[in-house]
């Protein structure tokens, strides 16, 4: 059984991006700003959407916990897992396990989607996003 857990998002995901209400489509959620050390976030175009790695200690990714009502859980995930194509040959993200930092300095356990095609991000076209905030994204 797949652990339930809240999911960070940090892209189109976000409360007043693009994919925001497949989100929603989820089932009832909470959202609380959180932030995720260790990872590197990528803009990549012209798809239009980022894409983080592992990185280093000091590297920063600002977000949202999305928590789900207990009984929203499992279909909030397929949703987000279809999106994020975590079953496609090869798959675009892998869900996995990560430790959260929220607002009020509480550490907590989520998934968080990391993208899974890495000779993507060797293109060009793959834009590191400095802060780590895709938020701050021009032009997208």
């Amino acid at each position: 059984m797949v652990p339930l857990l809240p999911v960070f998002v940090y892209g189109t995901l976000l409360p007043g991006e693009r994919n925001a209400h497949i989100a929603a489509q989820g089932g009832e959620f909470t959202v609380r700003p959180a932030t995720l050390r260790g990872f590197r976030l990528f803009d990549l175009r012209p798809e239009g959407y980022p894409g983080i790695v592992p990185g280093e200690t000091g590297d920063l990714i600002h977000g949202a916990l999305l928590t789900y009502a207990p009984a929203d859980w499992e279909r909030a995930l397929a949703l987000l897992d279809e999106l994020e194509g975590v079953d496609e040959t090869p798959p675009v993200y892998s869900r996995e396990q990560v430790r959260l930092t929220l607002a009020n300095g509480e550490e907590v356990t989520a998934w968080v989607y990391v993208f899974a095609l890495l000779g993507r991000l060797r293109q060009p076209d793959a834009v590191l996003v400095p802060g780590g905030d895709w938020r701050g994204v021009a032009g997208r």
